[in-house]
């Protein structure tokens, strides 16, 4: 059984990890967790004027790693095998395709809780994620 557990540095992303370590101790058998970050393409073009690319490469690994530590952590002490993951794309985009391509059973993501009104306009990650998914998705608000 593998899991992803699509996390950001949202209160709501501990509320997450909260419920795959319960649904983990549901499950028969031990998952296998994929956790992962998506950081939002900052555009190259204007990145790469005034940073070198290395530069931003370590931004964005360094970000990741910030943001998966306490999920990592509070997940190992639960005793779940746990992968890391840091990509930058469009997270809806990444986290569907990480999900296929890893052949995971289970997706796992937060909702931040805007208005009806807000999602119309800025659109939303979880609402993109559950229309086109083909997994079971668990949805934490």
């Amino acid at each position: 059984m593998k899991i992803l557990l699509a996390v950001d540095d949202s209160p709501v992303a501990q509320r997450v990890v909260d419920q795959v370590i319960t649904l983990a101790d549901q499950l028969k058998s031990v998952p296998e967790v994929h956790v992962l970050y998506v950081h939002p393409p900052i555009p190259i073009e204007f990145a790469t004027r005034h940073v070198a690319r290395e530069a931003l490469d370590a931004y964005y690994r360094d970000e990741g790693e910030g943001v998966l530590k306490v999920p990592l952590a509070r997940l190992k002490a639960a005793g779940l095998p746990v992968t890391p993951h840091i990509h930058v794309g469009q997270p809806a985009d990444v986290v569907l395709h990480r999900a296929a391509e890893l052949k995971c059973d289970y997706l796992c993501l937060g909702r931040h809780g805007r208005s009806v009104v807000a999602d119309l306009f800025v659109g939303s990650v979880a609402t993109r994620v559950l229309q086109r998914a083909t997994l079971p998705v668990l949805l934490v608000g």
